[in-house]
């Protein structure tokens, strides 16, 4: 169920700001979510600009968030799943124009541009590119390339600062998640080896203050900025809450793609 209908907006690397008109939720919309308290100038930002290398040859031609689950594009279920907002951006490099072409067709949000990530350097990089585009004093920022429960998005909402959760069994290839003693965020540690399963790992759901772009990255090892790195910083300065997700469908390779197609998503919906 949509919130708006399209209206295109576009960012060059130069950070022109678009010609957008920022949208409100209705009040049709907003009884959908009566039940939570979320904040109420809420952005969004969808990064959408990896070549999604591991889905190859699928990705040759269509970019990952564009690939299909279950008859609609993997971008249209995440858009389609976030509680109301005020203005989308969705960061954009590889086939950027088909991502923007969808964009222009969808119906669920109105208010939305794209910011074109020149040379992607990690998320971190794509997070702080969206810094002259953001409007709300809080922003949700999701990784355009896994399902993730509609209700885990609205608890997420109503958090000032938090990180999505969810237990896996293989905790050597994901961001762990370690909690402090009243269930906020400790540290992330990615990939570690050792420990025993079941442990929680980053599912890439997050909510940051505005304040997040007045922070400075530090170059990973990787050679990229990582908003992992905005987790950390930000968990220094109080409370970074830790959201548990009931819902995440991650779409990571072609194993992935392939059973989700007949996976149940219901929750996303």
């Amino acid at each position: 169920m949509g919130l708006y209908r399209s209206e295109k907006g576009h960012v060059t690397p130069s950070g022109v700001r678009p010609d957008c008109r920022r949208q409100s939720a209705t009040r049709k919309s907003r009884a959908a979510w009566h039940t939570l308290e979320w904040n109420e100038r809420l952005d969004a930002i969808i990064l959408a600009a990896g070549k999604g290398t591991r889905l190859r040859p699928h990705t040759e031609t269509t970019p990952k968030p564009l690939l299909a689950v279950q008859g609609r594009p993997i971008l249209d279920w995440i858009i389609g799943a976030l509680p109301p907002v005020e203005r989308l951006v969705v960061v954009v490099n590889y086939l950027a124009e088909q991502v923007e072409d969808y964009l222009a067709k969808q119906t669920h949000v109105r208010n939305w541009t794209t910011v074109r990530q020149a040379v992607p350097r990690g998320t971190g990089d794509a997070l702080m590119s969206c810094n002259t585009v953001v409007m709300g004093e809080t922003v949700m920022v999701l990784n355009g390339d896994d399902l993730i429960g509609r209700a885990d998005l609205a608890k997420l909402a109503t958090v000032p600062m938090g990180i999505l959760a969810r237990p896996v069994d293989q905790p050597e290839d994901y961001g762990i998640i370690f909690r402090n003693e009243d269930g906020t965020l400790k540290q992330i540690v990615e990939k570690p080896k050792g420990l025993a399963p079941p442990q929680l790992a980053n599912i890439g759901g997050y909510v940051f203050p505005r304040a997040v772009f007045g922070l400075t990255l530090p170059l990973s090892p990787r050679n990229e900025y990582e908003i992992t790195d905005a987790v950390s910083q930000l968990a220094a300065t109080g409370p970074f809450h830790v959201v548990a997700a009931d819902y995440w469908l991650p779409i990571g390779t072609v194993g992935q793609w392939e059973a989700a197609q007949t996976a149940d998503v219901s929750p996303a919906r």
